[in-house]
């Protein structure tokens, strides 16, 4: 079955499908749970991912975490990163950013917030993975689902928190290209080994076109990689990893500086992350019975605190579904009246990412370095933590009532979570 019948029949909400085990889908589970509602959660991977960068935390998003009891779990897993510092061709400093500036109050590794999420999570939630949904059939007493398995089953809600390629929202709402709107670069990273020497500081180069960024932190005998390039027309095959890899390397064969190694770390590499920086606009997001969350819904692309703004939209959906005591016709429309003004700005400021990331010639590398100059004086650092935390703080955490508190988590392990 494929597509999706709507019924706009509004009925109360007791169970809710989310497809998704990344961020925002387990920070929603955990949520619902603590307003009486069942979750279930589908992955189409077979394990609970572990990689991704670094993701930080600020403001009210802060508050978010220790009223989820997890600001312990996070601060114990902490990168503890330091200066990241921009450097020439010959490998000097042109600048040097201390951790406020890019780490906020705590930065953790996506895959280590990934497992917390987990933990807090997996006794009072279904975890389903290596499946996900193929089909939506809205009828009058809930949600008929069909799974890849061939599985079915019905539910009161289905949430689509399956990022910027969702396939609830393909389902649901049509074409990804009607709301994908790429900004003209493309984003590669990876995990390598630490053969920089780093430790708990990162490095910033860039030839024209081209961004590299290395860094070491938590475990300093791995390198976090990145890079950003120029590519407006790329064409390119999402699920083809050689190909990612070896236009990369052809991107960047003629880079400098440390860049090679950094290739030859790629090869070996087996989490490679490949996209296109994008950000999704949408009218809306729901429909009937499903709703978008986090990337789905509003990606705005590296710098639009994208991460703590999936958490805390998976706050106040799950609030306002308890608020509105199940109707969740109402309920959508108010998460997206307290949310669309905060994803307006992490829009706007993500939407320049990639020129910031990877200017196009010398001359705007050389202005980019000249605004970071700046922004380590004094006179203009209180302007620049305020610019950085501005969509951290564009939604103001607020209590909405629900039943007990759960246990805090324990610090999360290493160990890949099995299908």
């Amino acid at each position: 079955m494929s597509g999706i019948r709507k019924n706009q029949s509004t009925k109360n909400v007791s169970s809710v499908l989310i497809s998704g085990a990344g961020i925002a889908g387990p920070s929603l589970a955990y949520w619902l749970h603590r307003h009486g509602f069942e979750a279930t959660v589908v992955e189409r991977s077979s394990f609970l991912r572990d990689s991704g960068g670094a993701v930080d935390f600020r403001g009210e998003q802060v508050k978010l975490l220790k009223a989820m009891g997890i600001f312990d779990a996070v601060k114990a897993t902490e990168t503890a990163m330091g200066d990241q510092v921009v450097i020439d061709g010959a490998g000097e400093p042109v600048v040097a950013f201390s951790s406020a500036f890019f780490s906020g109050e705590v930065e953790i590794e996506r895959g280590d917030l990934a497992r917390i999420l987990y933990e807090v999570t997996c006794r009072d939630t279904r975890y389903v993975f290596g499946d996900w949904i193929v089909g939506l059939d809205d009828r009058a007493d809930g949600i008929l689902v069909t799974f890849a398995s061939g599985a079915t089953a019905t539910y009161d809600l289905v949430v689509g928190a399956d990022g910027l390629h969702s396939g609830v929202r393909g389902l649901a709402f049509g074409p990804e290209e009607r709301y994908r709107r790429d900004l003209g670069w493309v984003i590669a990273g990876f995990t390598a080994p630490n053969d920089l020497g780093l430790d708990h500081e990162g490095r910033i180069y860039n030839v024209p076109g081209r961004g590299v960024m290395a860094a070491s932190a938590r475990d300093t005998a791995r390198l976090g990689v990145g890079f950003v390039f120029h590519a407006p027309d790329l064409t390119y095959d999402r699920h083809d990893v050689a190909a990612q890899k070896q236009l990369v390397a052809a991107t960047y064969a003629d880079a400098g500086w440390q860049t090679p190694a950094l290739l030859k770390g790629m090869w070996q590499a087996e989490d490679l992350y490949f996209d296109t920086l994008s950000q999704i606009r949408m009218d809306r997001w729901s429909t009937g019975r499903v709703v978008l969350l986090g990337d789905a819904a509003w990606c705005a692309g590296p710098g639009g605190s994208g991460t703590g703004m999936a958490m805390m939209g998976a706050h106040v959906l799950a609030g306002e579904l308890a608020a509105a005591a199940g109707d969740h016709t109402a309920a959508f429309a108010a998460y997206e009246r307290v949310l669309r003004p905060a994803v307006k700005i992490g829009q706007k400021q993500g939407k320049g990412a990639g020129g910031f990331l990877a200017p196009v010639d010398a001359k705007k590398i050389a202005g980019r370095n000249k605004a970071y100059k700046m922004l380590t004086r004094k006179m203009v650092a209180g302007f620049f933590n305020w610019l950085t935390a501005r969509a951290a703080n564009a939604v103001e955490y607020q209590e909405y009532p629900t039943g007990p508190v759960a246990p805090a988590v324990r610090v999360a392990g290493e160990s890949r979570i099995a299908a």
